[in-house]
């Protein structure tokens, strides 16, 4: 009788093993008792397979842990782990705002330049720190994890290079330093003071820009950390990520009140070394704070450049072969849809020759893309004359995904201007009126403090109370659209640039009845007024921003999801330089043959200021024109649904 290797294997341990594994039962002869062995021996290899099916169903794909290991569900994510990054969102934007809310005064003051350069370089500062996301959120989706980029961010802006201090270090320095600072000068009249220039300069340069690098990192990867947390598959972790950015936009709210408030008191009245020195001590805490989430955070795995790939499709569109062969199509088409509740389900687009499921749980093969920019279709429909630009239908949808988003971008940098100009002239219009508060005379530096307090208050009401309120009346997951939301957040501009003009020309009445029009002497007239103003932004600031946060994040591709929430920074970037671009233009247009121009004098009551926020809101009205033509057509990501 021939006997299996399997037998002979058990028959040698069955002699140490008898004892134990013989059952007390009849005698079972030694084939049988081989067979049932191997029975048993196959079953623990069985066991193993399902414990590592299970394993991997427990997964996160495409995510890894600190250690780059794969992430596990239960362990990674989740709103604790999004939690330490609003902590660490207070500080950082504490470390920000400390410096750029009174470095006007700093360059005035102390490094002797002139207001004009003073505001043109806290301008250039602010924007190139928000334009410098885009280059954070583009190396976290391409090379390194959003993770990573803020560690070496944060390091950044607090160090720079081996053994040299930059960035807020060399501010504080500088700033204790005499020797570091221009020449002393008495300010009489007459005299112009000479300001810092030769290597002076080039170290507060240094500083600034360093500082600038390191929050355009911090702002391009921060946000996607944190709403990279969230189960994106399940309505719970979708909610979940629309709390986080309410929240985000909280604590960005909560790091600006103090900075406006405790830091800005310790920079005027105990110097402005300490000023500095609160920033540096804020974004070095923040670092072990963002650590000590390290073991919860899930962190998405980088898939190379995006701009290669939106390259790659426009090339492949222009240069396919115009009457050459069409791909064969069997009629599957990817489907967008006009709510973003499917949008969210993100699972990839199908590419040519797979097999993606549908709704019905059928099979089918999606060889087509969508019907919008149907110009792109030719990079799949047709073969290109370079095999390098061979495209797929996942990576067409992904490029039509971000240029159909980038209209909604254009919309809102509107928007970020008027919150820009008004930062401005608003505290000018504060500094003429009567600003005390029982026996408490406030500042008017400290005016941003309004906006900031809105928003605080607002969104938890936005978030427990109008959302839960919202969703029960429309029946659906959301409640309010992103595209609802910013909608909202534009119309509210449009109020508060009208708000903005009445009180001008109440402020400037009450100044012409007084007969104080060339006075120096407080209005009659408390800045309470100009807190209107104030509520509209801010709570047009808290519908816009956030929801432009989660628009960009949970449209755009997984590959690109850093980069494209970065857009909502360049937008504030933007704003603030078209700011200065309407002021130019405005004085240019009213100043011609003669007259006085509307913004130019050295006493605000002269000035025509309400015409030009009346020019603000119907700019702001044609925006909102602009938003919603391409907000009604546009239609949200429906992933992973095919239309045959």
């Amino acid at each position: 009788m021939s006997i299996t290797p399997c037998v002979l294997g058990f028959a040698q341990r069955l002699l140490a093993s008898a004892p134990l594994l013989l059952p007390c039962s009849p005698a079972i002869s030694a084939t049988e008792l081989a067979r049932s062995r191997c029975k048993l021996h196959r079953l623990p290899a069985a066991a193993m397979e399902d414990g590592a099916a299970a394993r991997e169903a427990e997964r996160w794909e495409g995510y890894v842990d600190w250690r780059n290991r794969p992430a596990v569900r239960g362990r990674h994510g989740g709103m604790l782990a999004a939690s330490f990054v609003l902590v660490v969102e207070v500080l950082e934007n504490l470390a920000f705002l400390a410096n750029a809310s009174n470095l006007v005064t700093y360059l005035m003051n102390f490094m002797h330049y002139s207001p004009s350069q003073s505001a043109t370089t806290v301008t250039n500062f602010m924007g190139t720190a928000f334009l410098l996301a885009l280059l954070g959120g583009f190396l976290s989706d391409a090379f390194f994890t959003t993770y990573a980029i803020y560690l070496i961010s944060a390091f950044v802006e607090f160090l720079h290079g081996a053994n040299v201090l930059q960035g807020l270090v060399v501010l504080t320095i500088q700033a204790r330093t005499p020797s570091l600072m221009p020449p002393g000068c008495a300010k009489v009249a007459g005299a112009a003071c000479e300001p810092v220039s030769g290597p002076k300069k080039a170290m507060l340069f240094a500083g600034l820009y360093v500082t600038a690098l390191g929050i355009g990192g911090i702002k391009g990867s921060l946000p996607s950390h944190g709403a990279e947390q969230f189960d994106e598959h399940a309505p719970r972790g979708r909610k979940g990520r629309s709390t986080f950015f309410n929240y985000f936009v909280f604590c960005l709210s909560v790091g600006a009140l103090i900075a406006v408030t405790f830091a800005v008191w310790v920079e005027d009245n105990k110097g402005w070394q300490w000023g500095f020195g609160i920033s540096t001590i804020a974004i070095l805490l923040s670092i072990p704070v963002f650590v000590a989430g390290s073991r919860l955070y899930r962190n998405k795995v980088p898939t190379g450049s995006p701009l290669t790939t939106i390259a790659k499709v426009v090339l492949a569109a222009a240069l396919a072969r115009r009457g050459g062969a069409q791909s064969a199509s069997n009629g599957a088409v990817i489907d967008r849809a006009p709510s973003p509740t499917g949008s969210t389900d993100m699972k990839e687009y199908c590419k040519p020759g797979d097999i993606c499921g549908v709704a019905d749980g059928a099979a089918e093969v999606a060889t087509e893309p969508s019907q919008e920019l149907v110009f792109l279709n030719r990079a799949v429909q047709r073969q290109p004359r370079c095999g390098a630009l061979s495209c797929t239908v996942q990576e067409v949808e992904d490029v039509k995904i971000v240029l159909m988003v980038l209209p909604i971008f254009f919309s809102t940098i509107m928007l970020n201007s008027c919150l820009a100009q008004l930062s401005t002239f608003s505290v000018e219009q504060a500094a003429t009126m009567d600003t005390r508060v029982g026996g408490l005379k406030v500042p008017p530096a400290s005016l941003p403090v309004f906006p900031v307090t809105f928003i605080i208050l607002l969104a938890p009401v936005y978030d427990h109370i109008i959302i839960p309120f919202a969703r029960r009346a429309t029946g659906t997951e959301m409640g309010i659209t992103h595209l609802q939301r910013i909608g909202t957040g534009l119309v509210l501009s449009i109020v508060a640039m009208a708000v903005a003009a009445v009180v001008e020309v109440k402020r400037k009445n009450v100044a012409s009845n007084a007969g104080m029009l060339d006075a120096a002497a407080p209005l009659p007239i408390t800045f309470f007024w100009i807190a209107f103003q104030y509520l509209f932004l801010g709570s047009a600031d808290l519908f816009t921003l956030a929801g432009l946060l989660e628009f960009f994040f949970s449209e755009a591709p997984a590959r690109m999801r850093s980069l494209a929430t970065s857009l909502s920074w360049a937008s504030l970037a933007l704003g603030y330089y078209l700011s200065s671009v309407l002021v130019t233009v405005v004085n240019s247009a009213t100043g011609r043959g003669g007259r006085r121009a509307w913004l130019q004098g050295g006493n605000l009551n002269h000035y025509h200021l309400e015409r030009f926020y009346w020019v603000m809101c119907v700019l702001s009205t044609l925006n909102y024109l602009f938003f919603l033509f391409w907000a009604i057509r546009y239609k949200y990501r429906n992933a992973g649904v095919i239309k045959g």
